[in-house]
């Protein structure tokens, strides 16, 4: 009977260790395999709206330096079928090439020489913007080219006498925004939280006597490491968003997620404080430290390694967070121009494709950004973790 029951305990042990990883590998496999076709360069480096600009160069001549402009496929998702051959243009000093999308068809930039005058293109306004590879050409000093090929698009350029003004679009469809405001909320946040956080720890361990006090504020920073985040969001819109007026912004998603990281830092320091032995604190005011001189000299960098692997797990933390930064923060696709302006993450990013716009290929793409981005953290916590073990100090 024993062994029947230490066979059956082993079974289901052995179960629910293929139904865990076999779940995590199912969601994972799924992600990849609806996002990996949209995994590029240009995912990167796009915005995810579409941007057209007027954009006028001077038209001189530029001959070829070699033929590598054949070789050189557009980056650019728009691009479906291609039933042409690239030409080269020399008054642009770049090739275009002619591409089919549905039953329209786009002509494209595919090849920019180093020296075309197209990079030092500017709007109307007289800024630089720049004709890049991958920019879809739709008007050329006025004159719409949707019926036109690529022979008469040549001969529209070769006719043009001076200034050349062409309507370009730079596709979208990319996450370089949202990236770039995630790592503003990864800076902000983590600037906010780290220092008090450490700080309360260091309060809690080295200061605070053992009694009904600290034990109440453990608890509550416990009980607070399990609220969920949207209820985080629900006090930070209406306290910083409605009360503080910050508005949808950068400032307050940062705020309202630091609330969320205070639980996680502060406990995760504490143990690390407390994993320093005490013959460190002994031995120091043996030798004639202050308390202030102890933490600072001997127990904070002894407890290094702990308190960045916190840190750093914090970051991934910031990375997953959609539900609060959705009511603080907003979802608007573009890089925040200061501490005031909203920005989407790329998490909300995620959720907005997947339930507005209902494109589960973008919102899986975006989830296999945000998965590698948790695994690098989580292999650089452990690498921290082996190097700075606290037996080296």
């Amino acid at each position: 009977m024993r062994k029947a029951k230490d066979y059956l305990a082993k079974i289901l042990i052995y179960l629910s260790s293929f139904i865990t990883v076999g779940v995590l590998l199912a969601i994972i496999a799924y992600i990849f395999i609806n996002g990996i076709g949209l995994i590029n360069w240009s995912f990167f480096t796009n915005e995810y709206n579409d941007k057209t600009y007027y954009l006028q160069f001077e038209a001189n001549k530029l001959q070829l330096s070699d033929n590598s402009y054949k070789d050189n496929i557009p980056y650019t998702r728009n691009v479906i079928n291609n039933d042409s051959e690239p030409l080269y243009i020399e008054e642009l000093g770049g090739a275009i090439i002619e591409s089919k999308k549905g039953s329209d068809i786009e002509f494209i930039i595919s090849y920019v020489e180093k020296s075309s005058s197209m990079l030092e293109a500017k709007d109307r306004r007289g800024e630089i913007v720049g004709i890049k590879e991958g920019y879809i050409i739709r008007s050329i000093n006025g004159e719409n080219i949707e019926d036109k090929n690529l022979e008469e698009i040549s001969n529209i350029v070769g006719d043009i006498q001076g200034n050349i003004e062409l309507k370009v679009t730079n596709p979208g469809n990319g996450v370089f925004t949202n990236i770039i405001t995630t790592l503003y909320m990864i800076l902000l946040s983590l600037s906010i939280a780290t220092p008090i956080g450490i700080l309360a720890a260091i309060y809690l361990v080295e200061y605070a006597r053992p009694g009904k006090l600290v034990s109440t504020i453990r608890f509550a920073t416990e009980s607070l490491a399990g609220i969920p985040s949207i209820i985080y969001g629900l006090f930070g819109m209406a306290f910083f968003v409605v009360f503080l007026k910050f508005s949808l912004s950068l400032l307050a998603g940062a705020l309202t997620i630091s609330i969320i990281l205070l639980p996680v830092i502060i406990r995760s320091t504490e143990e690390a404080l407390k994993a320093v032995p005490d013959s460190y604190r002994e031995a120091s005011y043996g030798l004639g430290a202050t308390k202030l001189q102890t933490i600072s000299k001997i127990i904070i960098p002894s407890a290094m390694p702990g308190i960045l692997v916190a840190v750093i797990l914090s970051i991934g933390r910031i990375i997953g967070e959609s539900a609060a930064l959705l009511l603080t923060a907003g979802t608007v696709s573009k890089i925040p121009e200061n501490l005031f302006s909203s920005g989407g993450t790329l998490t909300v990013q995620a959720y907005y494709v997947a339930k507005e716009e209902a494109n589960i290929e973008m919102a899986c793409a975006i989830g296999i950004v945000v998965i590698l981005l948790i695994i690098i953290l989580n292999l650089i916590a452990k690498l921290i973790s082996k190097i700075f073990n606290k037996a080296n100090y």
